[in-house]
């Protein structure tokens, strides 16, 4: 098995991870009237909207 012959240095080992970024995620606006910022390809969790229709009961 491969083994490193070296210790990876602190300068090397930071470059490489500083490519390691968290990314905000992607919101889409529901067309209800209350703006809500939503998860795409899911139904609204306020009122239940999904593509313009209702896929989930509201109550």
């Amino acid at each position: 098995m491969a083994v490193p012959k070296r210790r990876t240095s602190r300068a090397n080992t930071r470059h490489r991870r500083a490519q390691w970024k968290a990314s905000p995620p992607t919101l889409v606006t529901c067309p209800c009237p209350r703006q809500e910022k939503v998860l795409p390809h899911r139904a609204c969790a306020h009122c239940g909207l999904y593509k313009g229709r209702q896929v989930v009961g509201e109550g």
